[in-house]
């Protein structure tokens, strides 16, 4: 059964945890919603304390106005997960998930002194490593196009012209967040970051996924899977063991 946690709107636990278990924070990607890690909570539960974040703009908050700043969204997560993270905690984003869970690990370290035990970056490059993008000013059907390049939402849904108007919203005020992102320079991470990509993925290549090693003073690793964006649909089992090893 899902729950709502402490912080009402934001975050869902799907399956309980044993007493004292790692607490795994998971930030989708653009459009995507908390339900997209219901596999990873049912695979990693109860040994790990499985939270997944529900943005704005989506499923039962379609109604809450979306947020299309990456640095607004980690406020807003970071103020939802300070009573969260008491105990030890990672945290694990896909895509723009894995810029914002970065943003967000960086304010809780910077002004609550609280490091992550771990960071695990998925589908994403560094925040250092820009592209100039701009899928979020396409029409309608030009961000339909590149949804369906990227295979990252459900077919369903793509041929369903009523649900898809409905969450392009959502999806387009993702794609902006993401896309306007600049990161600024200045301190870096002390928790050790495991990126993890698929080695077709049009949305990054390994020089810029290598490029998070800049971004911690801890230790730094890279998993590269055979695969496109959404790479671990196919590979789940592989990520989640490398969750595991690290968590566990």
């Amino acid at each position: 059964m899902t729950t709502q946690l402490d912080s009402g709107l934001w975050l869902r636990r799907y399956h309980p945890a044993e007493p004292g278990a790692v607490r795994l924070v998971c930030l989708p990607h653009a459009g995507g919603s908390a339900s997209f890690f219901f596999p990873v909570s049912k695979a990693l539960a109860p040994k790990l304390d499985v939270i997944s974040v529900q943005y704005p703009g989506r499923q039962d908050r379609r109604a809450d106005p979306c947020i299309d700043s990456i640095a607004e969204l980690a406020d807003r997560v970071y103020e939802e997960l300070v009573p969260q993270t008491e105990q030890p905690f990672a945290f694990f984003g896909h895509s723009m998930g894995a810029t914002l869970a970065f943003e967000v690990a960086l304010r809780l370290e910077q002004r609550l002194g609280r490091v992550p035990v771990a960071l695990f970056a998925s589908g994403r490059r560094a925040p250092s490593a820009h592209r100039e993008e701009f899928v979020h000013l396409r029409d309608d059907d030009g961000l339909v196009a590149e949804l369906k390049q990227l295979s990252g939402t459900d077919s369903k849904v793509l041929g369903d012209e009523e649900v898809l108007r409905m969450v392009l919203p959502a999806i387009r005020g993702d794609y902006k967040a993401a896309e306007t992102y600049r990161y600024q320079p200045g301190p870096k991470l002390s928790c050790p970051v495991t990126v993890l990509v698929g080695d077709a993925d049009p949305k990054v290549d390994l020089a810029e996924a290598r490029a998070w090693q800049e971004h911690t003073t801890g230790d730094f690793e890279l998993k590269v899977y055979p695969g496109g964006h959404f790479y671990l649909a196919s590979r789940q089992a592989e990520v989640l063991g490398v969750i595991s090893a690290q968590l566990g």
